[in-house]
């Protein structure tokens, strides 16, 4: 065999390996760039913030009694993240859920409602305050799909209306709980797991079953990327949005009930703000602000990370205002990257 053809073959050997390697490196890079790699950057981000939290507080970060109260502050937003995860994957944003979550509240903890509960049973405040959010919910829908109204602005205005209602039904006043049985059950511990916490893993799990394995998810991720290509598939957009608000007025109303058995006591001022932290925890959980994907996953992690972040604030004595600003830098960074990887998943395509 000539020079020329043994430095032909070497050269083809050669070129075979590099195309060899290419080829299972592309899995990994595929791997990164979907949801796992996603979660594995949320995952080393709430490491690192355990880390500052332990290196400033010590054991007081490190305890397990700290542990459990972070979970149980993630609780309440958790449940509310999670039925906005649905509304932001189908393109839409919903700013009332922390009113709604206050009016629920109030009016489960109305006289009325607990003379009821301990006449009868304490799930009846429970369910008035899950008919509440429900209902708000499906006021937003019906606006929003059927009206015509834009997402910000009927949302925006059932933020106002909400919270004007409790504020008139309490007459801006704490409205204490004295039911015994509501009171033992959501302060109780299952395997030394405050109840609130089990509550908010039953409904992610839940909504990660309804988005990633039934045909309304589906149709959620499908109605984000394109109400039209959706519409003409068969999907009828408009009650699938109705359904949408729905299911995050009602997610709300879980989330009032939470609110009530940990503070013992409903308020108009329940839930102040909440919204911007559920879309906050969303945005940064890897959920697209212009729909189309969504991950219930990245939201419960979006959760932790805010909250623990706020509980090493807490721990090291800092201001509510640096807490603000560092929150803000996590969304526009989180923000900023979906922006960089959809550009990059246009150009692949």
């Amino acid at each position: 065999m000539s020079d020329q053809h043994l430095t032909a073959g070497v050269a083809a050997d050669e070129s075979a390996r590099v195309e060899d390697a290419s080829a299972a490196a592309r899995p990994r890079r595929n791997l990164l760039a979907g949801a796992a790699g996603r979660n594995l950057g949320l995952v080393i981000a709430l490491l690192l913030i355990c880390a500052v939290g332990v290196a400033t507080a010590g054991e007081r970060f490190a305890s397990l009694d700290n542990l459990m109260t972070i979970l149980r502050l993630a609780a309440v937003i958790g449940v509310l993240s999670v039925g906005v995860t649905f509304v932001i994957t189908a393109g839409g944003i919903d700013l009332s859920v922390g009113s709604v979550l206050g009016l629920s509240s109030v009016w489960a903890s109305t006289l009325a409602t607990q003379a009821m509960a301990e006449q009868y049973h304490w799930v009846v405040m429970v369910v008035c305050a899950l008919a509440v959010g429900l209902g708000a919910g499906l006021v937003n829908g019906v606006l929003i799909a059927y009206g015509r109204v834009v997402a910000f602005i009927a949302t925006l205005a059932m933020l106002v209306a909400a919270r004007g209602l409790a504020e008139m039904i309490a007459n801006r006043q704490t409205q204490v709980v004295r039911v015994d049985g509501f009171l033992d059950f959501f302060r109780s511990d299952l395997l030394g797991v405050p109840m609130l916490v089990w509550i908010f893993a039953v409904v992610a799990v839940a909504g990660w079953v309804l988005l990633n394995r039934t045909t309304f998810g589906r149709r959620t991720v499908a109605v984000g990327g394109n109400p039209e290509a959706a519409r003409l598939a068969g999907i009828d957009v408009r009650r699938h949005t109705m359904y949408l608000y729905a299911l995050a007025g009602l997610a709300a109303g879980i989330a009032g009930v939470m609110m009530l058995g940990r503070t013992t006591a409903g308020s108009s001022t329940n839930g102040q703000l909440y919204e911007l932290d559920a879309i906050a925890a969303v945005v940064v959980g890897g959920t697209l602000l212009a729909g189309g994907r969504g991950t219930i996953v990245g939201t419960v992690f979006g959760v932790l990370i805010f909250t623990t972040l706020t509980n090493v604030f807490t721990q090291n004595n800092l201001s509510i205002s640096a807490q603000a600003i560092a929150k803000g830098v996590i969304i526009v960074a989180a923000v900023l990257l979906q922006q960089r990887i959809a550009e990059r998943s246009r150009a692949r395509t």
